[in-house]
């Protein structure tokens, strides 16, 4: 399949999803959002920073919220020459090309976009079609980055439904692929390769990332990122480079955060993502909008102790650094 060229930005490498921390309100907190912009955008090896997406509980924010953190991102990263990908979440068709545009007005470089929720995609790929050209004709010129699901979730794209959408869409440069599936990971890593021009694959598998990397991803765009970037952009240039012992010892290292991270329930990642900024320092509060609720003291300290076993909390922390 041969594909229109798109000489916009290629999505590729480490992209970090933001946090969005919020005072005890739950209005945003905006010193804390630029501060930890500025930290994300100066890891060696970040290439662009998501925000609007999951890890940022996208669900609770009105568009004017959305607009507000886009323009504080573009103010934070934009003299530091960073590269925002806004994301696209919305139920409805109308919705989701009104944020595609507020995105392109705002100096957006890439679009997330969210599969819509009220449908089941998988069931009519005309739908699909005609949400994601109504979204890149709102945006022309940026690149979307298409969500890919698990297939179980009914919100997934199937092979033959992904490669039409790659298709009538050239927009779509790239996939951020959750589909939870090895087998399928790799199917998609060989045939979205082999197109023309290849459409890249950008791995969110951050409780498996060593095995789904080394598959052949292009990247990662993680929300995991928010907290541990640094880690996941060495692992990263390790898998490019073919030093396996080093990924491995990096994976390793990562182990027992991810773990942490990415137990049950599996909705509460981000707000053990923000309990583990905090515990950093690097986050004033773990404030999260309902329905999420704040997490149990036991599981802070759980958090805790994965940031100690990690070496970044504590007095293993200076001895992981030095050793690294």
């Amino acid at each position: 399949m041969t594909r229109a060229a798109d000489p916009a930005y290629e999505p590729r490498g480490v992209i970090p999803a933001a946090l969005l921390p919020f005072h005890a309100d739950l209005s945003i907190d905006e010193p804390a959002f630029r501060a930890h912009l500025r930290n994300l955008a100066a890891v060696e090896g970040v290439t662009a920073v998501t925000v609007n997406a999951h890890a940022s509980e996208v669900a609770s924010c009105t568009f004017e919220e959305q607009r507000r953190v886009l323009a504080i991102a573009r103010d934070e990263l934009g003299p530091r020459g960073a590269l925002l990908v806004n994301g696209v979440y919305a139920d409805g068709s109308l919705e989701a090309a009104r944020l595609a545009g507020m995105a392109a007005e705002g100096g957006a470089a890439a679009l997330l976009v969210f599969p819509p929720g009220p449908f089941t995609l998988d069931q009519n790929a005309e739908m699909a079609l005609a949400h994601l050209r109504r979204i890149a004709d709102a945006a022309p010129g940026l690149p979307i980055i298409l969500f890919q699901y698990p297939l179980a979730s009914r919100q997934g794209y199937p092979m033959p439904t992904l490669l039409r959408l790659l298709e009538a869409v050239p927009a779509i440069r790239a996939i951020k692929d959750w589909c939870n599936d090895v087998r399928l990971h790799e199917r998609q890593v060989r045939a979205l390769h082999a197109l023309s021009p290849r459409v890249n694959v950008l791995s969110t598998h951050s409780a498996w990332l060593l095995p789904s990397l080394v598959l052949g991803c292009d990247g990662l765009l993680s929300g995991a990122g928010s907290v541990v970037a640094d880690l996941q952009a060495r692992l990263f240039r390790a898998v490019q480079a073919d030093d396996l012992a080093e990924a491995r010892r990096l994976y390793d290292r990562m182990h027992p955060v991810t773990e942490a991270f990415y137990a049950d329930p599996f909705v509460d990642m981000h707000n053990r993502m923000k309990e583990a900024l905090v515990l950093l320092g690097r986050l004033p509060a773990a404030h999260v909008r309902p329905p999420l609720v704040r997490l149990r003291p036991e599981e802070v300290a759980r958090i805790r102790a994965a940031l100690v076993a990690a070496g970044l909390l504590g007095d293993e922390a200076g001895a992981a650094r030095q050793a690294a």
